[in-house]
């Protein structure tokens, strides 16, 4: 390849997840720059653990009001991550986890501004179509291209893991629903389950809550004796045989050329937070609140209020409120720029308020006793048993919906990965099937020895939030105001703390 050429692709395709169409009620649309835009029917926006939104051409003097922006920012922000706010909550206990909860989005939401307002700071350069991975290239050359670049993949990587486990959860538990269903099996879950109308179950009460291996534990130790099952439940296991059912379906679709049919899907996001919002509330209603306040010590029912576990939902958090690698986009076609700042606090309370919500009532809700708080599952969709129609409901829906996002963060990651690679984002067959292989594999692995969403999304929020949330925007701001002769020791010292944040935030990951 011509080197210019493949140095152009190169930044082209660095950036192809950064631009979007985000449609509203009024049908305006956010949209990149002409000049960016290579194939438009092929280019998509990543939102960690959230949606793929398709990049098709648009009228670009289009603007949207507030409201659409607002919530726009919403519903890309919002994704999986809120199946695991009710065990973050737990892990840290309920007080601090609700101040975690606060304090990490404030502070996401003040990296954001950084990173909102940095293109603007740069002068004598047009940086109207910039997005933030181009400002760190322009203050730290190849580094700042190359590690946004890195960060951003685990994030995507991350999010295709946590996709194989949840929807291998959620075939295997549509499956038994329907097994037992035809066949009119009534069958208890768990040996820890309530009594009442509304069965809550604790699935794996022979293991140590309170670590962070209640859940490889139990499928290690169940894996050993198959001889004493049926045979639906020798070849229908959530760990066993139906991570590998999966590659059936999504190995074919990875390796399309397009993923553009599935982009016609991207709204089911919005409609499965919708969904499980009504759940959560249907739920709590239903079992009313069983909390009790024990501020460090452990009890038989209730976990105490504040636990050494906490960077666990700072770990999930950090994810769980990451835009940075696209709000600027996302802000640049609002009708009122001004406004910009506002409307970014708007939607940051509202993802916040939306996290509280249902990890507050679950964990609240959570019927102790008889069942002890630290049953609460990384997923509380497993603390509610097969046969619950509603949640079957929601199992079934997401299920849809990952199947349908899933091609296309493959999609993202062969973009990027081959494009700074090959010049080509489809270079062959081969060179694509060896990678989706790789990422397959990765989700089969984890779905099968450690299917734990909560570590797994801590983990990639931990390692792309260092270098996206607080490392890079902490330094732009540091250098920008260096230049301008307006740093002063309080903010030097002030956003030194914030990188030592992120890198406390990662390495504790490791110890929990």
């Amino acid at each position: 390849l011509d080197s210019s050429l493949s140095a152009e692709a190169a930044v082209l395709n660095s950036r192809l997840h950064y631009y979007s169409r985000l449609m509203g009620s009024s049908d305006r649309q956010l949209s990149p720059p002409d000049h960016v835009i290579p194939q438009p029917d092929e280019i998509y926006i990543y939102s960690p653990l959230g949606t793929a939104f398709k990049v098709p051409g648009s009228d670009h003097t289009s603007k949207n009001p507030s409201i659409i922006t607002i919530f726009a920012i919403w519903n890309t922000m919002m994704g999986t991550s809120i199946l695991s706010m009710p065990w973050g909550i737990k892990q840290a206990g309920f007080t601090l986890g609700v101040f975690i909860v606060i304090f990490i989005g404030l502070l996401m939401l003040y990296c954001c501004y950084i990173v909102l307002k940095s293109p603007k700071s740069i002068p004598c350069v047009d940086t109207s179509d910039w997005e933030f991975p181009d400002v760190c290239q322009y203050y730290f050359g190849k580094v700042g291209q190359w590690s946004s670049l890195m960060f951003s993949m685990v994030s995507l990587v991350g999010a295709m893991v946590v996709y194989w486990v949840l929807m291998s959860n959620f075939l295997f538990n549509t499956g038994q629903f329907i097994y037992n269903h035809v066949h009119n099996i009534n069958v208890s879950d768990s040996e820890l389950e309530t009594n009442g109308s509304e069965k809550v179950i604790c699935p794996y009460p022979n293991t140590n809550p309170g670590g962070n291996n209640t859940i490889s534990t139990l499928y290690l130790s169940d894996n050993g004796n198959m001889s004493d099952v049926n045979p639906f439940e020798r070849y229908w296991s959530k760990t066993n045989t139906v991570p590998f059912y999966l590659i059936i379906l999504l190995l074919p679709l990875l390796c399309l050329r397009s993923a553009s049919f599935f982009a016609r899907f991207t709204f089911l996001g919005t409609i499965s937070v919708v969904y499980l919002i009504v759940l959560v509330t249907v739920k709590a209603v239903r079992l009313g609140f069983h909390l009790e306040f024990h501020w460090f010590d452990k009890t038989e029912f209730y976990v105490p209020e504040f636990r050494l576990l906490f960077p666990q939902l700072t770990g999930v958090l950090t994810l769980a409120f990451f835009i940075h690698n696209c709000i600027i986009t996302l802000m640049k076609n609002n009708k009122d720029q001004e406004n910009n700042v506002r409307d970014l606090s708007v939607a940051y309370l509202l993802v916040g308020l939306t996290y509280l919500y249902v990890g507050v009532l679950i964990f609240a809700a959570f019927p102790s006793p008889p069942l002890f708080k630290d049953c609460i599952q990384p997923n509380f969709l497993d603390n509610f048993p097969s046969s619950d129609i509603m949640v079957f409901v929601a199992r079934t829906f997401l299920l849809f919906q990952m199947i349908t996002v899933y091609p296309l963060l493959g999609y993202l990651v062969r973009v990027q990965m081959m494009g700074q690679l090959f010049g080509n984002h489809y270079p062959s067959f081969l060179h694509v099937l060896i990678l989706n292989i790789l990422i397959v594999g990765a989700g089969v692995l984890m779905a099968t020895f450690y299917p734990n969403i909560g570590s797994i999304i801590r983990f990639s929020g931990a390692i792309c939030g260092l270098a996206l949330v607080f490392v890079f925007p902490a330094l732009v701001h540091m250098i920008t105001l260096r230049r301008q002769g307006m740093l002063r020791w309080t903010s030097a010292i002030s956003h030194s703390l914030l990188i030592l944040l992120g890198v406390a935030n990662l390495v504790a990951q490791f110890f929990m």
